[in-house]
This record gives structure tokens, C-alpha cells and sequence, in this order.
């Protein structure tokens, strides 16, 4: 029998490494579509709206990983204003080019919420198409409203769905959607909330239980950091 030598021990042990990562991110994806699949936009009609409200995007818009509708951010938005007519028309999967279909057919707005990006960081979306998309999205939302905000998910690198090296692209793929959605908001007067945050202060890497069980979508207690950010950096409340 050949004597293994301290090279193939360390070739083994990264095979090793890279099974056990592969299985866990195979896990986490599972987990991940079945949390969609049990999710669904959340809407609200009051009787005598006060505000009526648009919310547009990905599977954050919809509320994937929050364990019932009201804890979601559109959940969280009725509790605070029962008044507000909210018409949610997010999608799971949806990227920042999806997101213009979804205003399509739809009247004019007191506000846009637009809530979209992660899935063009992680499907590799080129960055001068996502520029674009980002740009088209925002026109047409402030077509729609006088108030448009512009959410898109914080340092999609820090997920615990990622792990190294993958996780440094998607930090820096992160880095490019948060500038193109912040030129965008100064272009065409929108407001940007901004979720990005660096390793070492970042939210949901210091307190862990404000992710989902699939480490990619915000938990009930994700939801409401962000939900706290999103009043502390608009003036949702003076609407």
C-alpha cells in the first residue's frame, strides 16, 4: 500500500472540507424553496385608506423566512399602520428586471416600496444590465409615486448560506448593487435605505437568530431589523 504523504493528507482533508460545504449549501438551498413555497405577499385593504402603498420585488418583499405573513415587513407595516392600503405584488426569485412587470397595470401610488437585489448578486446579473435594471425600475416607480424607496438586501457575502471563497464575491457583488441602487435613488429623487453592514457590525452576523433556518432570508426578528431600519431612514411615518 502506498504511504500517504503529508500532501495527500492535506488534499483529503480540503475534499473533505468542500463535500461537507457542498452538502450543507445543498441543504440550506432545500430549505430555502420549501420557505418559499409557504410564502405569500401580504396585503391589506382598509376600508378609508389613509396611504396606499406598492410594494414591488424579490422573496424579501414577499416575506420568505418570516414564520406567517404578519411577520413579514408588509405584516409588520399593517400592524403599524392599519389605515395603509398595501398591494403587494413581489414574487420569489424576482431580480431588480422582474420587478418592472410588476408595476405594470397598476394606478398611481402614495408610495413605491421596492425591495430587490439579492437574486441579481447571487445569479451573477452583469453589473452595467444591473445598473440598468435599477435605473428603469426607479423611473417607473416615480412615475407611479411621489415617495419611492429603494430596499435592496444588505451584505448578501455575510449570509451563513455562504461560506468562503463564494462569500467574498457575494460581498463584493453587494458592494456593486448598493452603489448602483444609491446613484439610481439620487438620480430620480428616491429614497434609499441602506441595509449593508461589514462583517464585524453587521447585524445578522452578530445576533444569528435574525436569520432564517436556510441562512439566506431574514427570520421574524430579521424582518422587524429591518422593518426599525426602514422607519429610522424614511419618513414613512409623516405620510
Amino acid at each position: 500500500m502506498a504511504r500517504l504523504t503529508k500532501s495527500h493528507v492535506m488534499l483529503w482533508i480540503a475534499v473533505a472540507g468542500i463535500l461537507t460545504v457542498s452538502a450543507k449549501m445543498a441543504w440550506r438551498l432545500s430549505e430555502s424553496v420549501a420557505l418559499a413555497r409557504g410564502s405569500e405577499p401580504l396585503q391589506n385593504s382598509p376600508t378609508k385608506p389613509r396611504t396606499r402603498l406598492l410594494i414591488v420585488g424579490d422573496s424579501t418583499a414577499v416575506g420568505t423566512g418570516a414564520s406567517h405573513p404578519l411577520a413579514s415587513l408588509a405584516g409588520l407595516l399593517v400592524q403599524d399602520f392599519p389605515a395603509m392600503l398595501i398591494v403587494n405584488r413581489a414574487r420569489d426569485g424576482a431580480q431588480f428586471a422582474d420587478v418592472l412587470s410588476q408595476m405594470e397595470g397598476v394606478e398611481t401610488f402614495d408610495m413605491v416600496l421596492v425591495m430587490a437585489g439579492g437574486n441579481d448578486v447571487i445569479r451573477m446579473r452583469g453589473l452595467k444590465e444591473l445598473r440598468d435594471d435599477v435605473g428603469r425600475v426607479t423611473q417607473r416607480a416615480r412615475e407611479l409615486a411621489d415617495y419611492v424607496v429603494l430596499m435592496p438586501a444588505g451584505n448578501v457575502g455575510n449570509a451563513p448560506f455562504f461560506f468562503a471563497p463564494l462569500s467574498w464575491m457575494m460581498e463584493w457583488r453587494s458592494r456593486k448593487l448598493h452603489a448602483a441602487v444609491r446613484e439610481a435613488a439620487g438620480k430620480y429623487a428616491a429614497v434609499y435605505v441602506n441595509l449593508f453592514h461589514e462583517h464585524s457590525d453587521d447585524p445578522f452576523v452578530l445576533r444569528p437568530e435574525l436569520n432564517a433556518s436556510d441562512g439566506l432570508h431574514p427570520s421574524d426578528a430579521g424582518y422587524q431589523e429591518w422593518f426599525r431600519e426602514l422607519l429610522k431612514q424614511t419618513h414613512l411615518k409623516i405620510l
